[in-house]
């Protein structure tokens, strides 16, 4: 007797080169390649021209450093908004932009300045500028190689820079509109002020770190009061209103002191130690507060005198405690709305120079607003006692300032006491220093001129947010923010092209000077600023040695702010407002809230419909990322150990509204993720290998065999399409890229690679190439790669490509270019879906008993099994029909015993399917050459006696592999 023969040839296995090792790092290079070579983008552009129109607008990241996660993050994003508004059939534009002005390039200049030891204070103006233009450029082409290498789709050629000519030109017209209105204006006010880099700073250029502050508890003597009166036995001794301050530095710029109307005071008596020894003096604290006031200065045997109400401090008036040093002025107590009793004593020092809310309660009161801290933070000369004294020094450490108030406050008797504070204190994000709030003359922009901010916060709730809260936490900020300080004492950026009457102070308006500043900035550049004579902006009608022309140079936040005036307004292939615009939520005060105050000051509403917030990123642990230090994961190691695929998966998988964790573990779960995808989309791409129209079987046909050969799976699996479709396209429109990712994985791993590819591998392996079932397996197998590898391709742009091209190899042609497919309703079927939930259930339970049979060896594989099943579920008994089930259960065989006939009590169960056991039974019958079953017809074809009767006849379609089976 003849050998069996070998009959894998005859068997339809997969075939494709769509490798399981994806070899990211060296192939997706290969992929950006190919999409330059054809011109990928413009080919977009071409391709959507007559489409509507979905304008993006990028933010633009500021061109000092190599990028980093952060920024990968963010390209990332927009890159997935891009693609998929381009899919679902927009035009969606791409323009990447570069911030190129303000600090951050100036500081890293300066820095090559300061290591040579040369002040760049001696540069001439111009020269500096131009290393700061060229280091800014420099960074532009490394950040646009990093952002092309995470496969961001976007026109390098043409992007936008804040230091090209036509948009410096823009921000220049957009400042000299609000110039014009009236709305900006000079005027001396407590900005954040860096001693370090001598320039005021905005909001969005501050950073909190912990820092360790003295504290002083300062007692003022009180000269005057209607309610704030000392028993007879006390009449020698003066009350004291006592304030508690983490900046003694400010004392000498003391105006005022402020109370809380509605709180409940207290004048307490007792001892203290002022350093010569015990004295008893009289006190007004908070009473909530009071217990922590007697722990931390040692009042000794206190005794309350008085109760008293905030209102009964009206009208108090105090001495300075350095009075009779040059401090001889009153010191009037103000009720003030940012009192508390959270921490001090109920009462704030007023330093109207060093503060927003001082200076606010001070020009209610008509108190003077003095300077006395310079711009490197040294006190004035004319600063009694501390003239010269720095507050912190050039290197950003503590000065002597606070050392010397305090020990001329002590010896004075009014210190009660002093202490250290670990607390968040503001910083430069560049010099990482902490800062002061200095009394300094500023430009404003008025936020209450022309209802500015009435316009800005009916803007705010004219858009729409993501997430929602992003509303609420934008509308408080510019609800009680300040006027908005646009000048910066810096040289690289845009100045504020204005001329100043020397002896009016008003500003010059002309729209005849405005034009030919506007016309020498679009010609040259900003630089035409500094080397053109005033005279020839002037004209004819004004005089040079008449005006001041202003040297600060403007907020770079008005720079980024007005972008949308040159890129959404300036191109061709942008429109205003933008439908969208998508940063980090620390954005909410800054580029969201800039460009809305500029656009509201110069258009009346947002330049944007909806905004999209991302969180920041942390480490494993939980830490605040830092983007150079130990924690940091940077992206190019990912890239080169792994791929930029992954850090896309990272992206689309995380929940990208709240902060993100990244670092080792996180990228391994990524990288094993991606592995379950891929194979996914190999199995289709190898099992689809040859197909073509006419192979195709139609809906109708599979619902007319949908019992008898068994495609009501096939068409379980198009009504999941039908599902997936909606899901897909709500979850791109509302920027849910979690949920899209999330459900296309499970899609993949749970009801196509663990359900579907593995009830049907035998009959693609094994049924002739004319069996419905096959040809139907493979018609939909072809609609799932059609779906998938379009619904992906926004996430996983690189290896959607390259399963596109491995079916459908065409150099010219790219899966970006299609759109969604068009998935026919009509392919949803509920009922349908209800009946293979209960399948499955049946499945779970049959696949679990055969899983014990195989784990103690007494079958070695699910086909050696023919299994007896009782069913008293009526909803799953209802569900099987007529259907092939051990092709559902991947049995030779498979029994459903008769209804009502009991389970034997050692059937198998699982607890959370009722009404279904299983009773294993080993198949009876030989075992298929071919396709390995155990059945009984196996040799009944005497052509093909190691085969079943379905392999021979399958083997018999295919004649010309017989050769190869023998």
């Amino acid at each position: 007797m003849s050998e069996t023969p070998d009959y894998r040839p005859t068997l339809f296995l997969p075939e494709t080169d769509f490798p399981m090792k994806a070899g990211l790092p060296k192939r997706e290079p290969e992929v950006l390649e190919r999409w330059n070579k054809m011109d990928l983008y413009g080919r977009l552009r071409e391709a959507r021209k007559d489409a509507p129109v979905f304008s993006y607008h990028d933010g633009p990241p500021y061109a000092n450093g190599e990028i980093h996660m952060g920024h990968s993050l963010n390209k990332i994003l927009k890159d997935i908004v891009c693609r998929s508004q381009s899919m679902l059939g927009r035009n969606a534009s791409f323009v990447p932009g570069w911030d190129c002005h303000g600090l951050p390039i100036e500081w890293k200049v300066e820095e090559k300045y300061r290591n040579a030891g040369k002040n760049k204070d001696e540069v001439p103006v111009l020269e500096f500028r131009q290393e700061c233009r060229d280091f800014a450029a420099h960074w532009v082409d490394v950040q646009r190689e990093g952002f092309k290498r995470l496969g961001i789709l976007a026109d390098w050629d043409n992007p936008y820079t804040t230091m090209s000519n036509d948009a410096e030109a823009s921000i220049v017209e957009e400042f000299l509109k609000f110039a014009m209105s009236g709305a900006l204006y000079r005027g001396s006010k407590p900005v954040m002020w860096s001693t370090v880099e001598k320039t005021a700073l905005a909001e969005a250029e501050v950073e909190y770190h912990d820092h360790n502050s003295p504290t002083i508890y300062l007692a003022f003597p009180i000269t005057k009061s209607k309610h704030v009166m000392l028993a007879p036995n006390m009449e020698q001794r003066t009350p004291h209103l006592v304030i508690w301050t983490t900046t003694p530095w400010t004392i000498p710029a003391n105006r005022a002191i402020a109370y809380a109307p509605n709180m409940n005071y207290v004048l307490v008596e007792g001892g203290h130690d002022a350093g010569r020894g015990i004295e008893r003096k009289a006190y007004v604290v908070a009473e909530p507060l009071l217990e922590t006031f007697m722990k931390e200065t040692g009042l000794d045997q206190p005794q309350i005198m008085t109760h008293l109400k905030g209102s009964d401090i009206e009208g108090t008036v105090c001495a300075h405690p350095l009075r009779g040093q040059g401090y001889d002025y009153d010191v009037p107590a103000l009720a003030g709305d940012f009192v508390t009793d959270e921490q001090g004593t109920g009462f704030v020092h007023v330093a109207p120079g060093h503060g927003q809310d001082d200076y606010v309660l001070g020009m209610q009161h008509g108190i003077e607003v003095p300077h006395t801290v310079s711009e490197d933070g040294s006190y004035y000369d004319h600063v009694p006692l501390f003239a010269g004294e720095t507050v912190f020094k050039p290197n950003g450490k503590d000065g002597g300032a606070n050392k010397s108030v305090m020990e001329a406050l002590r010896a004075t008797g009014h210190l009660v006491a002093s202490g250290r504070l670990e607390h968040s204190y503001p910083h430069s994000w560049r010099s990482k220093a902490p800062v002061i709030f200095r009394n300094t003359p500023q430009w404003f922009i008025s936020m209450d001129h022309d209802d500015l901010r009435r316009k800005a916060l009916t803007a705010i709730d004219a858009v729409e947010w993501f997430p929602e809260r992003g509303q609420a936490r934008i509308r408080s900020m510019v609800e009680t923010r300040p006027d908005w300080v646009v000048s910066r004492q810096r040289a690289w950026g845009v100045p504020l092209t204005i001329f100043v009457h020397k002896d009016t102070g008003e500003i010059l308006r002309d729209d005849a000077v405005n034009a030919r500043i506007h016309a020498a900035v679009s010609a040259r550049g900003c630089d035409a600023w500094y080397d053109t004579d005033a005279q020839e902006f002037l004209g004819n009608d004004y005089k040079a040695d008449d005006y001041e022309q202003v040297s600060d140079i403007l907020d770079v936040w008005f720079d980024s702010g007005s972008t949308h005036a040159f890129v959404l307004e300036g191109r061709e292939d942008q429109t205003w407002p933008a439908n969208l615009y998508l940063e980090g939520s620390d954005q909410h005060r800054g580029w969201f809230q800039s460009s809305l105050l500029e656009s509201c000051g110069t258009r009346g509403r947002a330049p944007y419909e909806q905004v999209v917030t991302h969180g920041f990123i942390l480490d494993e642990t939980g830490k605040k990322m830092s983007k150079s230090g130990k924690n940091a994961t940077a992206p190019d190691k990912v890239i080169q150990q792994s791929g930029a695929e992954i850090i896309r998966i990272w992206v689309a998988s995380s929940d990208y509204q709240n902060d993100l964790v990244v670092g080792p573990n996180i990228i391994k779960a990524c990288t094993d993720g991606y592995r379950k995808l891929r194979n996914t989309v190999r199995f289709l791409i190898g099992n689809l290998a040859g197909f073509d129209d006419a192979e195709r079987v139609s809906v109708d046909d599979m619902r007319a065999a949908a019992d008898s050969e068994g495609l009501g799976l096939e068409l379980f699996v198009l009504h999941r399409l039908a599902e997936l479709d909606a899901l897909v396209r709500e979850g791109y429109e509302t920027y849910d890229f979690t949920r899209v990712y999330h459900a296309l994985t499970n899609f993949c791993v749970t009801e196509l690679s663990a359900f579907y590819f593995d009830i049907r591998k035998d009959a693609l392996y094994c049924d002739a190439p004319t069996s419905l079932r096959r040809r139907a397996a493979r018609t939909v197998m072809d609609q799932v790669f059609s779906c998938l590898t379009a619904w992906l391709a926004p996430m996983l742009s690189f290896t959607m490509e390259e399963a596109w091209q491995s079916r459908f190899p065409d150099e010219n042609d790219s899966v970006h270019l299609r759109t969604f497919p068009d998935v026919p309703g009509t392919w949803k079927d509920e009922a349908l879906a209800t009946r293979w939930q209960n399948l499955r259930q049946f499945r779970r339970v049959v696949t679990g008993a055969l899983e014990i049979e195989r784990r103690e060896k007494r079958i070695g594989a699910s086909l050696e099994g023919a299994p007896h099943v009782y069913v008293d579920n009526e909803a799953i008994r209802s569900a099987l029909g007529d259907i092939p089930l051990d092709d559902l259960c991947i049995t030779s065989d498979l029994k459903v015993m008769a209804a009502g006939d009991a389970a034997p009590t050692d059937a198998f169960r699982i607890d959370d399917v009722s009404g279904v056991a299983v009773m294993p039974v080993h198949a009876e019958g030989e075992k298929c050459a071919r396709c390995w079953k155990l059945l009984p017809d196996v040799g009944s074809d005497p052509a093909h006696p190691g085969t079943c009767g379905r392999c021979a006849e399958a083997v018999a379609a295919r004649p010309e592999t017989l050769s190869e089976a023998g």
